[in-house]
């Protein structure tokens, strides 16, 4: 009987000093750099949502939020970068190596 006391408290012991489960993760959204556009070019997200960028050219990229102040590095093929938009808001963003190409991600509640 104390065997089984003991084991019991040993499991309750366990569990309640066991780190606190993963709520569901947050969402991650792909942005292609390909041809020298970015696809999508506009995306609409909510908040807390984490965009990838990876580069799919044979030359490199960059991505540039200027109004946030988020600047990736050079991004070479299959370079990736992310960032997680936690507010919402409209946020415009180019290529730092080649501003003809733009983008946006609409983040919306």
């Amino acid at each position: 009987m104390r065997r089984l006391f003991l084991g019991g408290l040993a499991a309750t012991l366990l569990l309640a000093f066991a780190p606190p489960s993963r709520g569901a993760e947050a969402p991650t959204v792909t942005v292609a750099i390909d041809n020298f556009t970015f696809e999508p070019a506009v995306l609409h997200v909510a908040p807390g949502t984490t965009v990838v960028w990876v580069n799919h050219d044979d030359i490199p990229h960059s991505v540039v939020l200027g109004a946030i102040g988020v600047h990736s590095r050079t991004l070479d093929t299959d370079g990736r970068f992310e960032h997680r938009f936690d507010k919402a808001g409209t946020f415009g963003y180019i290529c730092g190596l080649h501003p003809h190409m733009k983008g946006q991600v609409v983040v919306e509640p």
